[in-house]
């Protein structure tokens, strides 16, 4: 399976409440800003998370990670059959292999992330066929607002001037 294009209704909505997210990441634990968001089969947030990496000295606490740990908790499962999880940038090897194993039935991503993405950017973990499970993508979803966030909060981490929003 490849990440299409093919969004849904509300896939702009429930990414921008993942959007809101990461900026909750950037400014309250001053961590990468990557925010996620995890929907049962029934369209409601079983969980959502934020990079936490740095603040928790966890390397698997990306966004994606805390979102799906929290709705298996939520769901007292550690299976999210039917699930949709919305995040603000393509996952990392680490997340996907995760997302596969969770059952997850779909990934909806913002921005490519060309130099670890494994959504299909560099690898494609999420459509490799010899997966017992397979995972439908979808990428793009206000993808330059979550690029200009990562970017600007790299910049301003070197000092460099903000791109404009």
């Amino acid at each position: 399976m490849s990440v299409t294009t093919d969004h849904r209704p509300d896939d702009e909505h429930w990414m921008r409440q993942a959007l809101a997210l990461a900026r909750r990441a950037q400014h309250e634990f001053d961590e990468i800003p990557v925010g996620a968001l995890l929907l049962d089969s029934q369209r409601q947030v079983v969980g959502e998370g934020w990079n936490l990496n740095i603040a928790e000295c966890d390397p698997s606490a990306h966004a994606e990670i805390v979102a799906m740990r929290r709705a298996g908790q939520a769901l007292g499962n550690h299976r999210l059959v039917g699930s949709t999880l919305y995040v603000t940038l393509e996952p990392c090897a680490m997340c996907a292999m995760a997302i596969v194993h969770a059952r997850v039935a779909r990934v909806v991503y913002a921005a490519s992330d060309p130099k670890t993405g494994a959504a299909g950017s560099v690898f494609n973990l999420l459509g490799d066929p010899r997966h017992n499970h397979r995972v439908e993508v979808a990428g793009g979803v206000l993808a330059s607002e979550a690029s200009t966030m990562l970017t600007n909060y790299f910049r301003a981490k070197r000092g460099r001037p903000l791109l404009p929003h």
